[in-house]
């Protein structure tokens, strides 16, 4: 029966404490950056408090992968600071417990942390992804939540501007209203006017109902006076004065899902064993297009050699290796103009066709990329995860610094640090300027080094951070400069003497 021995116990109490309130705080932080990036999706749309519900959910799983190894990382480094600080870290060691025995518990759960984080990114992520877009595609779709202001121009409605100078909040009556509509073109647009006006939203709410009272419409006819005749002018412009009025708008205010089988094929919306598939489909189909262009290109060549040659061109033997050179020499000065212009025709007729085959190509290498990287991406997160506990706790051991004042510095300027890296690689990947591999694993490739510099300090109890023993190997190199100069300057004197 394995027994967990009290020291460990001890060091995973601390550590889970510490982690699930960073990783919570981490969270929200990253949610609010992703409501104030989406805000003009959501305020003014009138959706009821579960959809809200609903969108927040999903954006928690979305924000997951940014939190979790910033959380460690915290965590991690809160964890062994309060350890250093309090002379604990000091005791274990002085006891005979080595650095390494006692990371080994947190590195066993950091390693189901990562093993997990895997199967939430293949798993859980790619569900969650599908959810959250398409309940920002259904918000962006929505119309707003009708509310006119007073004194101002409201813009809410598509193709139609509304003017209200005064509200009643008590009838709910519109006073002095202007209703400027060009639904049908700015070329054909009108304006109403009226006295007073109420609002109200038809049954099946796809329509909103203008009630207008005690005004005047004027219509613009500049479509009709393009069709007249030069003999028979039109006015401009209709007027229509009227006591009472109603106007019907295509204003639907009901809530309608996005579709989302539409999402089924994007990147976002696969595990591994998907974009696999999906890369080696693709993959496949980019390469046989790739041989149809080459032959065809190939055809292309052969079919200009024999069928469409100019005439200059006969007298040319084509059994045995020809000299351009001396063959251009021999021509007359028309077939030569004749056949510099042919080479260019052929020249930009063959390059047309290599860029053509370029874009139809593109489009398959982009889809491949896209799914590569989010394949990668997979991994990628796991061990960024076992990465920064590798950065976190042998960082903390050397600072013994606890509480939330250095760590946190420390962790966000890493992470900012990280965060660089991983989006320069990404897009790098991305643009196909490096291999997939290469951009994906560009921030682990740096940070690792760091994480194993920073853990064979810690066990050997290296001062990293102390400024007396920075100074101290300042003023040795500082001395050692010192007398290498006035050891050269005696010597370029014994040698003058």
């Amino acid at each position: 029966m394995l027994r967990i021995k009290k020291l460990d116990r001890y060091l995973l109490r601390n550590f889970l404490g510490l982690f699930l309130l960073t990783f919570a705080i981490c969270c929200f932080i990253f949610l609010m950056q992703l409501l104030w990036m989406r805000i003009n999706d959501i305020v003014g749309k009138g959706v009821e408090i579960i959809v809200l519900l609903e969108f927040l959910f999903y954006a928690v799983l979305s924000v997951v992968p940014m939190a979790l190894p910033l959380a460690i990382l915290l965590a991690s480094l809160m964890s062994f600071g309060n350890l250093g600080e309090k002379f604990e870290l000091t005791a274990m060691k002085s006891a005979g417990v080595s650095l390494f025995r006692i990371m080994r518990p947190l590195t066993v759960l950091i390693i189901f942390i990562s093993v997990g984080a895997f199967f939430f990114s293949n798993n859980v992520l790619p569900v969650s992804q599908v959810k959250f877009w398409s309940l920002v595609f259904s918000l962006r779709q929505k119309s707003p939540e009708l509310d006119i202001p007073a004194g101002e121009f409201y813009k809410g409605i598509k193709g139609y501007n509304i003017y209200v100078r005064h509200k009643e909040t008590r009838t709910g009556l519109l006073r002095d209203v202007m209703i400027y509509d060009y639904s049908q073109g700015f070329q054909n647009a009108s304006v109403t006017v009226a006295d007073s006006a109420r609002v109200a939203t038809s049954a099946d709410h796809k329509y909103l109902q203008l009630t207008l009272y005690q005004g005047e419409s004027f219509e613009n006819l500049s479509q009709q006076q393009q069709r007249a005749t030069r003999t028979q002018q039109n006015v401009p412009y209709r007027r229509e004065i009227f006591a009472k009025k109603t106007l019907l708008i295509d204003f639907d205010t009901e809530f309608t899902r996005y579709d989302e089988s539409v999402l089924a094929d994007q990147h976002v919306s696969k595990n591994m064993r998907s974009l696999v598939q999906s890369i080696d489909s693709v993959s496949g189909l980019a390469n046989t297009l790739s041989r149809e262009q080459s032959n065809k290109l190939r055809g292309e060549y052969q079919l200009g050699r024999t069928g469409q040659e100019p005439l200059f061109m006969e007298k040319m033997p084509h059994a045995q290796p020809l000299n351009t050179d001396s063959l251009y020499e021999a021509f007359s000065l028309r077939d030569r103009q004749k056949a510099t212009q042919y080479a260019l025709d052929q020249a930009k007729k063959y390059k047309d066709l290599v860029q053509y085959n370029a874009v139809l190509l593109d489009d398959h290498q982009r889809y491949i990329r896209k799914h590569a990287i989010e394949l990668h991406r997979k991994f990628t997160l796991a061990f960024a995860c076992l990465i920064f506990f590798f950065i976190g706790a042998p960082l903390g051991a050397i600072i013994r610094k606890g509480g939330l004042g250095a760590p946190i510095v420390i962790s966000v300027v890493l992470f900012i640090i990280y965060y660089i890296i991983d989006n320069a690689g990404f897009k790098m990947a991305r643009e196909a300027l490096w291999p997939v591999w290469q951009g994906m694993w560009l921030s682990s490739s740096i940070l690792l080094p760091i994480g194993i510099f920073l853990t064979y300090k810690a066990a050997t109890d290296s001062a990293l951070f102390n400024p007396e023993v920075w100074m101290m190997e300042g003023e040795k190199i500082a001395r050692k400069i010192k007398n290498t100069y006035n050891h050269l300057i005696n010597k370029q004197q014994n040698g003058q003497d």
